[in-house]
């Protein structure tokens, strides 16, 4: 097994989750992007799924972090950090990366774009190449990104919506808007305080948004408990929602993914529209996932919407896709980097 090994490696470094591709193996990794760390020494405590296990329950030498936030590095000594552990976790004799390709959010400025390259070149790597997540999320579900035909993309990850037409091995218009999954895990939080008086953690929410959560009404209306702390009282308390007030809490987050789309429809040239109107559009990333979201954008587009095979690791896919063909695929780097 030796013989295959390959230190090339696709990173979706996601505001949620950090997925990795190896060259010869598919995605070997996928934990969430959170580090736990101690604010004294700045070593970090665990990683992923580990350090997820923690929020909200740290002492106070320990703090829980997202290091990505909007789909950009928000700490980037710790952004450094996680990938560093993460890479020695896919194998304990890892050695520094030749090559790595990392996917970057469409609308991120030059800034953000060095950060990346540098926590890459930080954790290892020899060279880096950068890819837009929408181009990468397309070259994942198997869409041909060098016809010339437009292809349209929705890829909603934890904090960034990335909507783009592709043609030609290019991006012809996209809309990058930094309201996804994380906004309506946050929307839900601001609901429970607002219309019942209970502060609820992060995990709760999100546990509530995966059980319940809708962008359309369902034939199955369902009731869930959620516990959380009193405001007024400062007790713990518990309360029974329905998926109506869910989908009344969610509904800002999803009006601004709606509104974006359709003004990228706006943008799309005459000739790409009709393609459009043949092909579809596609929905990648977790957000994709969100029950009735594909049918309320079918039906607000009068488009025909699906939802990928795989949503989750579609963006992972496409990067480890370029990675193994980066000659065939240099005009994508190219022109979804834009530099």
């Amino acid at each position: 097994m030796l013989g295959f090994f390959s230190n090339d490696i696709a990173i979706d470094l996601g505001t949620a989750n950090t997925l990795i591709w190896m060259k010869g193996k598919g995605v070997v990794l996928n934990e969430p992007s959170i580090v736990a760390f101690d604010r004294t020494t700045k070593k970090i405590v665990a990683i992923g799924h580990e350090a997820q296990a923690m929020i909200g329950k740290t002492h106070r030498d320990i703090r829980t972090i997202r290091p990505l936030k909007d789909g950009v590095i928000a700490d980037f000594e710790i952004a450094e950090g996680m990938l560093r552990a993460f890479i020695r976790q896919i194998s304990p004799t890892w050695q520094p990366a030749r090559r790595i390709v990392v996917c970057v959010p469409s609308g991120i400025t030059e800034v953000e774009k060095r950060a990346v390259r540098d926590s890459a070149e930080h954790a290892g790597a020899k060279e880096v190449h950068l890819i837009a997540e929408p181009m990468a999320a397309a070259i994942g579900i198997g869409l041909d990104v060098e016809a010339p035909v437009g292809n349209m993309i929705i890829d909603i990850g934890g904090g960034t919506t990335e909507i783009a037409v592709i043609a030609l091995s290019g991006i012809v218009n996209d809309e990058s808007i930094r309201i996804a999954g994380d906004e309506m895990t946050n929307a839900i939080v601001q609901y429970f305080k607002k219309h019942h008086n209970i502060l609820i953690g992060e995990r709760t929410a999100e546990a509530i948004k995966h059980q319940v959560g809708s962008a359309m009404p369902l034939n199955e209306e369902i009731q869930v408990e959620v516990r959380g702390r009193d405001l007024v009282a400062g007790i713990p308390r518990m309360t029974t929602v329905t998926r109506a007030e869910i989908r009344d809490a969610l509904a800002e987050p999803i009006l601004a993914i709606v509104e974006a789309v359709k003004l990228s429809l706006e943008r799309t040239p005459p000739e790409l529209s009709a393609d459009i109107l043949e092909r579809g559009i596609m929905l990648t990333g977790g957000g994709g996932l969100l029950r009735g979201l594909d049918e309320r954008i079918r039906r607000e587009t009068s488009l025909p919407v699906f939802v990928a095979d795989d949503p989750l690791t579609a963006v992972a896919r496409g990067t480890g896709k370029v990675l193994e063909n980066l000659p065939l695929y240099s005009q994508v780097l190219i022109k979804s980097r834009r530099y």
